[in-house]
């Protein structure tokens, strides 16, 4: 693996995150189904019945669609233009890992001062990357982190 493959091992833990939030759904509902908590799985097509534990699982999904959406893109660039750091790295794992703690604290509790520190967390690690790849490209005379 080169250095600048590395940055795909976070992509690859958000990958797995993402495919294990289809399966809980999936799971969930069907369980929900079985458990008579909903009339069937059409139910499922009207937003507001969903039973908490589906819903929960639901919202993250639809979670991971949003902010991880500049994570990819700048994780594109960054490949494409080998302009891979190891500072980048970095902050792609704590971007990622903190996704996962974000599903955690969203699933399981309902802290949400909780969750908007570990929200906060990741997008403090994503302005950072996007800033440490846009600077020199913008100002040319900041040195490349």
């Amino acid at each position: 693996m080169t250095g600048e493959d590395a940055i795909l091992w976070p992509v690859a833990v958000h990958l797995a995150l993402v495919l294990v939030l289809f399966g809980m759904v999936s799971l969930t509902r069907a369980l929900a189904v079985r458990r008579g908590e909903v009339p069937g799985t059409g139910h499922f097509a009207r937003r507001g019945g969903e039973p908490e534990t589906s819903r929960r699982y639901a919202a993250n999904l639809a979670n991971q669609f949003e902010l991880p959406i500049f994570f990819y893109a700048l994780v594109a660039l960054l490949h494409a233009t080998d302009a891979v750091t190891g500072t980048q790295v970095t902050l792609a794992w704590v971007f990622a890992l903190g996704r996962v703690a974000h599903t955690l604290v969203q699933t399981q509790t309902d802290i949400v001062p909780l969750r908007g520190a570990v929200f906060a967390v990741n997008f403090v690690a994503l302005i950072a990357m996007w800033t440490v790849f846009l600077l020199p490209r913008l100002f040319g005379s900041v040195p490349a982190v």
